[in-house]
């Protein structure tokens, strides 16, 4: 059964949103929504409840949103073209698209929590979000991913003072200057999501040993 057939067109923009988002992750475009893998409950709802169980049974806050995103992505589709394909065999016909899309849903909500967990446990914890972002202001991180220019930020990655990491979108302090992959630069300022950093140098640097 071919996925470019009608009945599996919702799973096909499924499995094209996964391969976006897959895009934005590997750029660092996703690293620039600072605080996108948390999620905090509405107010008031913060502990039990209705609510508790629907973020448990969603698997919601145990990674990355954009983590959890890809696997409900990945989980939708896959549930979608292999249901067709044994429903096709069963029935002799695949249900229509609209049909298809509300019975994988109701499968991958449930099924992507199975998939969050092993993935949560193996992640690295450096993707908190539990220090405000002023307090990385005065850090010194190094740049990973791309050149800052003026207006053209790039990804960098700043460890807090209790050695977490965090990855932040970062262009030059100074307009004219450029920060290039594998400097090291010192966070001086901060507005909205983007920080402003100069090159930095350790003060012990050509100091006598």
């Amino acid at each position: 059964m071919s996925l470019l057939e009608p009945h599996n067109l919702p799973f096909l923009l499924a499995f094209g949103a996964l391969a976006l988002v897959a895009v934005l992750q590997i750029s660092g475009v996703a690293d620039a929504l600072e605080g996108v893998g948390d999620f905090d409950a509405p107010d008031g709802l913060e502990a039990g409840g209705l609510a508790e169980g629907l973020t448990s049974l969603l698997g919601l806050g145990r990674v990355p949103v954009m983590v959890w995103l890809a696997c409900l992505l990945f989980t939708f589709g896959t549930a979608g073209v292999i249901g067709q394909a044994v429903i096709a065999g069963t029935l002799g016909a695949p249900l229509s698209a609209g049909w298809a899309a509300l019975a994988a849903a109701a499968a991958a909500l449930p099924l992507n929590n199975l998939t969050v967990r092993p993935l949560a446990a193996i992640m690295p914890k450096d993707e908190t979000t539990a220090v405000a972002l002023d307090d990385l202001v005065r850090r010194d991180g190094e740049i990973q991913i791309g050149t800052a220019r003026h207006g053209s930020p790039a990804r960098a990655r700043v460890t807090d003072a209790h050695g977490q990491a965090h990855f932040v979108m970062v262009e030059p302090h100074d307009a004219s200057t450029e920060l290039r992959e594998g400097e090291t630069v010192l966070l001086v300022r901060r507005e909205g999501q983007t920080f402003f950093a100069i090159h930095y140098e350790s003060p012990l640097l050509g100091l006598d040993t």
